[in-house]
């Protein structure tokens, strides 16, 4: 899925960031009720995929998107006979002490098409044909995943971004429908599968703003995050937790497929980038989970910049030799799981999708370790993700 952002003037590229802030645990939100109570790593995969990806290190989450739209004939309910896609899915999962993720990804892809994305969501949602299909896709939905174990269902990334754009002061009840969208899935949630954790989607760019780019100050950043809890505030509709972008392209993929240089993340950005989730959680009352993380590395000789095997840092900040310390920072601040995967074709992948087995070609900045195995970032994602709980699991703040 591609991020969105109003790219603005720079006007605080220069503005240097504050001293590192330091959040307490005290005032922590609670966990939603069957989260797990340790950090867990989540990656997307695949339809049966659940054995394998357990073998492969003991991830505690896999996600997998729900899309197609809900009048199109090719919504995901018709993937499997009547919508049981999700529902072995789930059980999949389960089976393998995995906890499933759907995001949820319809209502932009309903029918009729539109021209941006923003301008078919809204649309969309004034459209009393389309939400009527829309409803009754949901309803199945959980008809699919009821049960007495856990299932974290992400609704409808971007489309809460494009709200919050198109309303007066960052309140909901500006934009007509809106309320309503995010109490009914609610209702439908604890009426039909009270067992579903609800996963609000907080994009940042909702707020016209994207600190990547503006690199602002601590109290500017503070601003745009109090401004992200206003929002969801406004809905009236309690989620049980939060997701959020961190990137969802390597930023060598943006460089050298969208001519973007300008992803890369310093440390500078990384407090950025925590700060904002870390403000968001205590004024908006939910957790955060960071969700579709690049899987590139600037480690591994496999990653050279070519398709499938771009670089980025991110991998290497929360799971590289330092994790402990940037994990603990994030943990602290309220963050409650990491979900990892390329947003678009072409982005690295931690798997062989490039079909092209190991792969060591000569070193470009450094990247001199030779591959772990076929997969397109070189093994290094997953290596990282044994070590981590090699040395035990961090524990989530009650």
């Amino acid at each position: 899925m591609r991020r969105l952002v109003l790219l603005l003037a720079l006007v605080l590229a220069g503005a240097a960031p504050a001293a590192a802030h330091r959040e307490t645990t005290h005032s922590l939100p609670p966990l939603p009720h069957g989260w797990p109570r340790t950090l867990q790593i989540g990656l997307t995969d695949s339809p049966g995929g659940a054995a394998a990806l357990r073998a492969s290190a003991p991830f505690g989450f896999r996600y997998q998107y729900l899309a197609g739209g809900v009048n199109t004939g090719s919504g995901w309910a018709t993937w499997n006979p009547n919508g049981t896609f999700a529902s072995m899915y789930v059980r999949d999962s389960w089976a393998h002490h995995v906890i499933p993720v759907l995001t949820y990804y319809m209502l932009l892809q309903s029918n009729p098409t539109g021209t941006d994305e923003a301008t078919t969501d809204l649309a969309h949602l004034h459209s009393p044909a389309v939400m009527r299909a829309y409803w009754s896709d949901v309803r199945l939905l959980f008809h699919r995943i009821g049960g007495s174990k856990p299932v974290v269902v992400h609704v409808e990334p971007d489309f809460w971004g494009y709200l919050e754009q198109a309303s007066r002061n960052d309140d909901a009840a500006t934009v007509p429908g809106a309320v309503h969208f995010a109490q009914e899935w609610v209702r439908l949630r604890n009426q039909l599968a009270p067992n579903a954790i609800l996963a609000y989607h907080m994009s940042g760019w909702g707020t016209k703003h994207d600190i990547v780019y503006e690199k602002p100050p601590d109290s500017t950043v503070r601003a745009y995050a109090a401004r992200s809890a206003r929002f969801y505030r406004s809905l009236h509709a309690h989620f049980d937790i939060a997701f959020e972008d961190y990137s969802d392209r390597d930023a060598g993929f943006y460089d050298k497929i969208e001519g973007n240089p300008n992803t890369w993340f310093k440390a500078a950005d990384f407090h950025r980038h925590l700060f904002y989730g870390a403000t968001f959680v205590r004024l908006a009352g939910l957790r955060m989970v960071p969700w579709q993380i690049p899987l590139g590395n600037t480690v591994m000789r496999a990653m050279d910049n070519t398709w499938g095997h771009y670089q980025d840092n991110r991998v290497q900040w929360l799971l590289g030799a330092d994790w402990r310390k940037h994990l603990g920072a994030y943990v602290r601040a309220g963050y409650a799981g990491f979900l990892f995967g390329g947003g678009a074709d072409g982005t690295t992948c931690a798997c062989d999708a490039q079909q092209d087995g190991e792969t060591n070609p000569a070193p470009i900045d450094g990247n001199t370790r030779a591959s772990l195995s076929a997969d397109d970032d070189g093994g290094y994602f997953r290596s990282r993700v044994r070590a981590y709980y090699g040395h035990g699991a961090l524990a989530l703040p009650k």
